[in-house]
């Protein structure tokens, strides 16, 4: 994998924040736990994603139908055995 130097600058607050997560020994060093924001920020997006598609899916999958709970529960006993 390649690698890109970036600089970065942050307030004193934030620089005490990330100092803080290297200390606990949760990470190596201040570019281990920005990589870390990276990955998270990128899986909470595709997650948002992923649920404005199903979202997006249901809206167009027709007019919704009432549920009969009993319906449901007899199906889940059948199904269980």
């Amino acid at each position: 994998m390649t690698m890109t130097r970036k600089t970065i600058t942050v307030t004193d607050q934030q620089e005490h924040w990330i100092r803080s997560q290297i200390q606990s020994g949760e990470f190596g060093n201040d570019s281990e736990y920005i990589r870390d924001l990276i990955r998270r920020d990128r899986s909470q997006k595709q997650a948002l994603e992923d649920l404005r598609t199903a979202l997006e899916l249901g809206e167009a999958s027709g007019e919704p139908v009432p549920l009969d709970i009993d319906q449901v529960k007899a199906s889940a006993r059948r199904r269980a055995g």
